[in-house]
């Protein structure tokens, strides 16, 4: 929960998998508020732009626009948006890719239960 005061972090969530994107929305419901779930790389890029949430939450592998490039693109926007990437693989090369993309995370997908929440209170 957000400290006193403090607004709860406004999220958009990005996966191609809708049951990804409704798991992720009930895993963080408690503690944030999601503006908006898209499929696609591009929708997230456009929806970012259009709501300015605290943090953008990407999968790596979506249609149109893959996650390291959609925040490449969100950093050029919103240069001070939160990006977390996120990948069903925990591959050390995706790992490094994604940092260097400039997200402030990375997530693997089976650990986002334990993880996730306190990433996003942490660079928020």
């Amino acid at each position: 929960m957000a400290a006193p005061g403090r607004q709860r972090p406004r999220v958009l969530l990005a996966d191609d998998h809708p049951a990804i994107r409704a798991a992720l929305a009930r895993l963080l419901e408690s503690t944030c508020d999601i503006v908006a779930s898209v499929g696609g790389g591009r929708d997230a890029v456009e929806t970012a732009e259009r709501l300015v949430p605290d943090v953008v939450l990407l999968d790596i592998s979506m249609p149109d626009l893959d996650g390291i490039a959609a925040c490449r693109q969100l950093h050029r926007t919103l240069p001070g948006l939160h990006v977390i990437l996120m990948s069903g693989a925990d591959d050390e090369s995706i790992r490094t890719s994604a940092l260097h993309a400039g997200a402030d995370a990375f997530v693997v997908k089976y650990e986002a239960g334990r993880e996730l929440a306190r990433i996003i209170q942490e660079i928020v």
